[in-house]
């Protein structure tokens, strides 16, 4: 036959400190209610409610753990409130024979002590499984608040965990889109035969050395970035040395910055390609960082064809840093396009920089 598991000594179940402080408030005002009545002494008194109370907290929580499997139709806490009340009687009865005098009568021939034996009996059985429901209760309400604070931890940690399966989908879309447009560049710069060929692949070197190990990489800085815009932008001039003219100005406490890996090389490269490269005269990049209000400002503004009638979401580039900045930054953050006159275009991003940022 199947033994319920033993419940040893040492691995008795004690009370907590919430548990022990209601009990003592309960015995102090037990003590009190019954001392109105009360024919014996009060230090009697008190030793028989206190133990009556303090078998009925061991009783109620010895029957929060064993046994291990009770039947579906026994709930665990109908044992523990009927395990409550019944503690009371038997710990009033072991006290009241343990504390008789030997020889005397038993306490149930006297009067006052039977009397006694009653009032403590009664109040107990009658207040105590209430206590043990109030107790339940308030038991129930922590689990229900430990589960739900469990179920936003899991949630938070899913969250993230969906956040940066994003963003690496969106930079694995952005990985190809730059490695295209280079080599498309390369290939521009192979056809024209440029006297300038040593130069220019020294440049092209030092671009793709600058770009490539962010090309797997979520996290930059902004010193980073701009350090690949400027070798970007060298190899461009190098292609169309008298159409591109580029500056840059940045703020030196910017360089330090979290930046979304080429998210200024993605402004940079939309500004060349459709701006400065389709327009004959050419023109002039401007880029400007800086701080404000605790916002980083990112401006690329260009003085190329403009927008020309397009809309703000141009090509692949541009409408995948804007995810990529709402899903890193929130809903602060922002891509801006707009048109300049006479001709050009201005982008700005706008993202908060108070606090360490998961890029």
């Amino acid at each position: 036959m199947h033994q319920p598991p033993r419940l040893s000594i040492d691995k008795l179940p004690l009370p907590g400190r919430q548990q022990l402080l209601t009990v003592l408030i309960a015995i102090l005002a037990w003590t009190l209610l019954l001392g109105l009545y009360w024919k014996g002494t009060y230090p009697e008194l008190l030793v028989r409610t206190s133990s009556s109370a303090l078998a009925a907290l061991l009783s109620y929580r010895l029957l929060e753990h064993w046994p291990q499997k009770l039947p579906q139709s026994l709930p665990r806490w109908a044992l523990q409130v009927v395990g409550v009340a019944l503690s009371i009687p038997l710990a009033l009865l072991t006290v009241y024979m343990g504390t008789a005098e030997e020889g005397g009568p038993s306490f149930w021939q006297n009067h006052d002590q039977h009397l006694g034996f009653l009032a403590i009996m009664v109040t107990g059985v009658l207040f105590a499984p209430w206590i043990a429901m109030s107790a339940l209760l308030r038991q129930r309400d922590e689990i229900v608040r430990e589960q739900a604070r469990q179920f936003e931890r899991t949630r938070g940690a899913l969250e993230r965990q969906a956040l940066d399966s994003r963003l690496r989908l969106l930079q694995s879309q952005v990985t190809p889109h730059f490695l295209f447009n280079t080599l498309a560049n390369v290939r521009e710069l192979v056809d024209s035969a440029s006297p300038q060929a040593p130069a220019l692949l020294d440049s092209l070197i030092t671009y793709l050395r600058a770009t490539i190990p962010q090309l797997d990489s979520s996290q930059s800085t902004l010193g980073q970035e701009l350090s690949l815009v400027k070798a970007y932008l060298s190899l461009m001039k190098m292609r169309m040395p008298d159409r591109l003219h580029f500056s840059i100005n940045a703020d030196e406490e910017v360089h330090s910055l979290p930046c979304p890996s080429l998210a200024l090389l993605t402004l940079v490269e939309n500004a060349v390609r459709h701006g400065i490269d389709p327009s004959e005269s050419g023109g002039e990049i401007k880029i400007r960082v800086l701080l404000h209000k605790g916002m980083c400002r990112v401006k690329v503004q260009d003085t190329g064809v403009g927008m020309q009638g397009k809309t703000s979401e141009i090509g692949t580039g541009l409408s995948t840093l804007r995810e990529r900045l709402r899903l890193t930054f929130g809903e602060t953050a922002s891509l801006e396009l707009s048109a300049l006159q006479p001709r050009g275009m201005l982008a700005e991003i706008h993202y908060p920089i108070a606090r360490k940022q998961h890029l």
